[in-house]
């Protein structure tokens, strides 16, 4: 039983690794293709807030992520939309591994 613990253990630890190396290995890829305008903005902060709506909904939301947002936020505002969408594009990131990180850990814990 124990054995079978530690198998679970280290198959949902390289489960989460794998998530999260497939998102930093498309992170900043999409950014620089989308012109930094208000609406480009608007329609990643959408998308961002769906995002980190579905990693509430499943009580899994990261630490940082509406920090991120309100960065976001403060950037649109200056007029600084490339970084606002960068930011953006971040929490929707972080949104999304949220998630898959919930899934896989949803049935942890002692057997």
């Amino acid at each position: 039983m124990r054995s079978f613990m530690n198998h679970a253990k280290l198959y949902a630890t390289v489960v989460l690794a794998f998530t999260l190396l497939s998102g930093c290995a498309s992170y900043g890829t999409s950014d620089s293709s989308i012109e930094p305008t208000k609406a480009n903005y608007n329609a990643a902060l959408e998308s961002a807030n769906k995002s980190l709506k579905a990693a509430v909904q499943a009580n899994y939301v990261w630490r940082d992520s509406g920090k991120i947002l309100k960065k976001a936020d403060k950037a649109a505002k200056k007029g600084d939309f490339a970084t606002a969408i960068k930011l953006a594009n971040k929490a929707k990131r972080q949104g999304d591994m949220a998630l898959a990180q919930s899934k896989t850990e949803a049935n942890a814990g002692p057997r």
